[in-house]
């Protein structure tokens, strides 16, 4: 039996596309965004149905239970489609999660994809999330990260929250270090960071997240293997807990990011 054609230009991957709310918010941002954090009513042709009853055998985590389903895209005519309806992320509520997964692998640290992985994590000023999200959502679909093999890149989350919101950018092998460099560098090229911005970009393996359940706590400001010190009074004043402690030095402020 032939399959059936897909209608529209087919992506070179398929992705889904998720949300997650954490919590309550009073923000007044939330007035009718309490289902889908959409801009219209008029839900996307591609959205997902929930999976009836007995489909849900397996034991799933509190966590994974709160991320809800928006739409799985497998052509350039249905990722438009799902894009234009969301909101960006700059109008989402605080402790809103957008994620962009490829398709069958979930956003969480557990699922065998990410396992093994990290992420690296680019903490923005309030205001720029939907210029950068949309720059590595975009980078992504288009297979735009240059020198990183099909693949490598597991999926995107947008995290909005008070004081700053944070752009994670995962991938599948956190034991490479020449691969996590070059995601690093990638990365700073699809969102034109300077080419010295060491000090926005922190680097976090999914199993380190696993032991002290957190994403954000514990990272490691990546500095390249050439420009490392060497003298231990050196590495005392720098290093910070993670298993490569590197946190160069006290986070920067806002008006000292490499960006602004």
């Amino acid at each position: 039996m032939a399959l059936k054609p897909i209608d529209g230009t087919p992506l070179h991957s398929a992705y889904s596309f998720s949300f997650m709310r954490r919590g309550k918010s009073n923000n007044p941002k939330t007035e009718g965004e309490q289902g889908s954090p959409a801009t219209t009513g008029t839900t996307p042709t591609t959205t997902s149905d929930p999976p009836p009853p007995e489909q849900k055998q397996e034991t799933v985590h509190p966590y994974e239970n709160s991320i809800k389903q928006i739409s799985t895209v497998h052509t350039v005519e249905e990722f438009w489609e799902t894009y234009n309806y969301l909101r960006r992320p700059n109008d989402l509520s605080y402790t809103t999660d957008y994620h962009c997964f490829r398709e069958g692998v979930k956003p969480t640290w557990e699922d065998p994809a990410n396992a093994k992985g990290g992420k690296w994590i680019v903490r923005l000023p309030k205001g720029l999330a939907s210029r950068y999200w949309e720059e590595v959502v975009l980078a992504l679909i288009g297979g735009q990260f240059p020198g990183v093999p099909e693949g490598e890149i597991t999926g995107l989350v947008i995290s909005i929250r008070h004081s700053e919101d944070i752009l994670g950018i995962w991938n599948g092998n956190a034991a490479d270090r020449d691969m996590v460099e070059r995601l690093r560098e990638a990365i700073k090229k699809v969102l034109l960071l300077p080419p010295h911005a060491y000090a926005a970009m922190e680097y976090k393996p999914h199993q380190n997240a696993l032991a002290d359940r957190s994403s954000f706590r514990n990272t490691q400001a990546w500095k390249p293997t050439s420009r490392q010190t060497t003298t231990d009074n050196q590495h005392s004043r720098e290093k910070r807990s993670g298993s490569w402690g590197e946190r160069e030095h006290p986070k920067p402020s806002a008006h000292g990011r490499a960006w602004r």
